[in-house]
C-alpha cells in the first residue's frame, strides 16, 4: 500500500513540475500556442497575443516519445510497479459521451487556457483565476455524474453498424 501512494505521489509532483517547468499553467502560452490564425503576424515563445507560439508543440512532443516507450514497455512486463494487475482499457467504439466530452474539453482549453492537470498545479502556485476554473470543473464533473446522457443516440447507432460490420 505504501509503495504504490509513493509511486502516485512520486509521478503527480514530477507531472506537475513538469507542467510549470514546460509553461502548460500558463493560459497565455496555451492560447498563444492554440491560436494558429496569429502565424500571419508571426511567430514568438514569450506568449504574446496575436502571435503564434509553438513551443508548446515541443512540450506535446516530448509526452509523445515518453508515451510511446511506456506502450512499448507494458505488454513486456508480468506486472507494473505498484500493482497487481495492469488496468488497461477495453473500449474501443466512439460514443457521444466521448464526443461531447472531448468537444466540452478542447472548448475549455481553448477559452481559458487551461485543462484539469495545468489548472490543479496552478491551483498550487496562487493563480485565483485556476481556482474558479478548478471550480467550476468540479462542478462540471458532479454535474456529468448526476445527469448522464441518454445512451441513445446517431452516434452511438454509428458505432453499433461500424462494430457489427
Amino acid at each position: 500500500m505504501f509503495q504504490r501512494i509513493f509511486w502516485a505521489l512520486l509521478s503527480g509532483a514530477m507531472f506537475a513540475v513538469g507542467l510549470v517547468l514546460s509553461g502548460m499553467t500558463q493560459p497565455a502560452k496555451v492560447l498563444g500556442f492554440l491560436d494558429i490564425g496569429g502565424l500571419a503576424r508571426g511567430i514568438t515563445s514569450t506568449a504574446q497575443p496575436g502571435f503564434w507560439d509553438p513551443s508548446l508543440a515541443f512540450v506535446m512532443g516530448g509526452a509523445l516519445m515518453v508515451t510511446l516507450v511506456a506502450f512499448w514497455l507494458t505488454p513486456r512486463r508480468a506486472r507494473p510497479f505498484a500493482a497487481e494487475t495492469f488496468q488497461l482499457p477495453t473500449r474501443k467504439d466512439i460514443d457521444r459521451k466521448l464526443l461531447v466530452g472531448g468537444g466540452m474539453f478542447g472548448m475549455g482549453w481553448g477559452l481559458a487556457g487551461y485543462c484539469p492537470g495545468p489548472a490543479l498545479a496552478s491551483v498550487l502556485t496562487g493563480g485565483s483565476d485556476a481556482l474558479y476554473f478548478v471550480s467550476a470543473m468540479i462542478v462540471g464533473m458532479w454535474a456529468a455524474k448526476r445527469f448522464p446522457l441518454p445512451p441513445t443516440d446517431l452516434v452511438d447507432e454509428l458505432g453499433a453498424a461500424t462494430r457489427a460490420a
